[in-house]
């Protein structure tokens, strides 16, 4: 059976499990498959769950749209407040150059990646759209590193099925899975808008993951886990984990 026949199979019975109110059956599914995410306990898990597992079905590897540059926002809107202490302060004064993306966990090179020693790698640009779940979204023009460039770089491990991505603001963290982490558009941005990424839009760095919701491109980027496990990070997820678009 083809990958597709079988994606097929798969999401079409994952869906007649919702429609018959069978929201166990289809999370039997998604499990055989491989398919369920962190959140899947408690009372919204079956539905995690399903939304989960569908979207990865049907959406595959497939690509967010990008706009041409006249439709960059103006004025596109910087929320929360950039980081306030001493530390980031000193960062700042010196222009970033001290800033380390350091990464570990399950890699062959855990490695620690300078400012300039991340621009000096394979870059792109894309013109994307960021949506907020609180309403409110912008095109702007993001340019970085692709996140699997990084990752192949540090030797990911190939059982590995998530990367937990760590901000400079105490105890904001998200995760994303193994095949978002590769996707092509997913980023570790410094630029925005033909400029440095500006402090507000969480420079230095910012993991600019434009299949999903806003508070998965998580601000001022210092640190990448590889893990098979997310079962030692906590609660990784302030909202539901996958946040597809």
């Amino acid at each position: 059976m083809s990958n597709f026949s079988r994606r097929k199979l798969i999401a079409s019975g994952l869906a007649a499990g919702a429609g018959a109110s069978g929201l166990a059956l289809a999370a039997r599914l998604a499990d055989k498959y491989g398919l369920i995410p962190p959140d899947a306990g408690g009372i919204y898990g079956p539905g995690e769950t399903l939304t989960y597992a569908t979207q990865r079905l049907f959406t595959g590897n497939s690509l967010v749209r990008e706009f041409p540059r006249g439709e960059i926002s103006k004025n596109p809107f910087a929320n929360g407040r950039p980081p306030r202490d001493d530390a980031f302060k000193r960062f700042q004064d010196g222009n970033f150059a001290d800033w380390r993306l350091t990464i570990g966990g399950m890699v062959s090179r855990p490695a620690s990646f300078s400012l300039n020693q991340l621009r000096d790698l394979p870059s792109i640009s894309q013109i994307t759209h960021l949506a907020c779940e609180e309403g409110w979204s912008f095109i702007a023009e993001w340019t970085g590193v692709p996140l699997a460039h990084v990752l192949k770089l540090a030797g990911a491990a190939p059982q590995a099925r998530y990367v937990v991505y760590q901000s400079f603001q105490r105890n904001w963290f998200h995760s994303i899975d193994i095949a978002e982490a590769f996707h092509p558009q997913t980023l570790v941005t410094y630029g925005m808008n033909g400029a440095d990424l500006p402090i507000g839009h969480g420079g230095p760095l910012r993991l600019r993951v434009p299949r999903q919701l806003g508070y998965k491109s998580v601000k001022y980027l210092t640190r990448l886990t590889v893990t098979d496990s997310l079962a030692n990070f906590g609660k990784v997820y302030r909202y539901a984990w996958y946040a597809g678009i």
